[in-house]
């Protein structure tokens, strides 16, 4: 990838030493972005520790104490906290800010893109950030948007299962440590989640708000209004954190304005971008978190079928690695669209 001007970038990525720069540096160095420097920046706790870029190990600075002027582009993956610290500090000094937690996601004068869904949306961008969505909203989106497009969408009824990755490092291994320990006959002491993980479902994540909703599930219908442009599509979320290390699946009924066949659909997804359909009504014919989406970067669609309850509806079965393309492609999809602007 390269700009119209060859041009090449100094990029910081604030939070490097987490799981989801880690894999921001990765695919940086896969999809060969133009970096003239690349800084990872973290807390002082990881300071003066190194990361890998490519062949090379480069020594984390200290947010903290970083000046960002000079800096292009930043990606931030350090939590909401730090964006609002030190993303308008970014932007101010003249950096184009790529923000993966929810700090911006619904302000108005910060756009919320989906490289493959509106990737417009990235040029107009008043205060230098722009917003990744959620890594749920992300999949769904990457999915349903060619939809919409071809015959609008009503309504969405939406059940995540969301692997523990979503919830950092700690709560992977605490589903390691409570699966080695059930299995050899030990008890457990839940301490990130409220109640045992392993072996288990939990209908819950993030805080509950007054609607009955959780803060995680209002995230889908917020996040598709806005990137969809429609506040008018309904969105019925039920989120579930499952035992599972990496990749997120969602059942999803989509009610349609005109009517899609099951063929239809599986072709307008076949030619989608980012979209990989595995659709075989076989025994295995269908993806899954561990087998077909975990270190990938397409979403994974399939279990196609009418929805015997609507004349317009479809059933959908869709499997992301929440990681890699629910965070940091996404965000480095979106500088290359910010370079490609020259």
């Amino acid at each position: 990838m390269s700009s119209s001007q060859n041009r090449r970038f100094r990029v910081a990525v604030v939070g490097a030493t987490g799981a989801v720069g880690e894999t921001m540096l990765s695919i940086l160095a896969e999809r060969d972005f133009p970096v003239s420097e690349l800084v990872p920046l973290a807390s002082e706790r990881s300071a003066g520790t190194t990361v890998k870029f490519g062949d090379d190990d480069i020594v984390v600075q200290d947010l903290a104490t970083f000046d960002p002027a000079g800096i292009d582009i930043a990606l931030f993956s350090a939590g909401g906290d730090t964006s609002k610290a030190y993303a308008p500090k970014f932007a101010a000094a003249g950096a184009v800010v790529i923000d993966n937690s929810s700090a911006f996601r619904y302000d108005d004068d910060v756009p919320l893109v989906i490289s493959e869904v509106n990737p417009e949306a990235a040029r107009t961008r008043p205060r230098g950030i722009i917003a990744n969505p959620n890594c749920s909203t992300m999949q769904m989106l990457v999915a349903l948007a060619p939809l919409h497009r071809k015959a609008g969408i009503v309504r969405i009824n939406v059940s995540t299962y969301q692997s523990v990755s979503g919830a950092g490092r700690s709560a992977m291994e605490e589903l390691g440590r409570q699966t080695g320990d059930l299995l050899n006959f030990r008890e457990i002491d839940p301490q990130k989640f409220p109640v045992q993980i392993a072996f288990n479902l939990i209908p819950q994540i993030d805080a509950f708000l007054e609607n009955g909703f959780t803060k995680e599930e209002m995230k889908l219908v917020w996040e598709t209004h806005k990137i969809l442009g429609d506040d008018s599509i309904r969105v019925n979320p039920t989120a579930v954190r499952v035992p599972v290390f990496y990749g997120h699946s969602e059942s999803v009924a989509v009610e349609l304005r005109e009517r899609i066949t099951v063929d239809e659909a599986r072709a307008i997804l076949a030619t989608a971008p980012g979209v990989e359909v595995v659709d075989e009504r076989t025994t295995g014919g269908w993806p899954t978190p561990v087998t077909h989406a975990s270190g990938r970067d397409p979403v994974f669609v399939g279990r196609i079928r009418e929805d015997l309850s609507h004349p317009n509806g479809l059933n959908l079965w869709i499997v992301a690695d929440n990681i890699r393309k629910g965070a940091a492609l996404n965000a480095v999809q979106v500088a290359e669209l910010v370079a490609a602007e020259g």
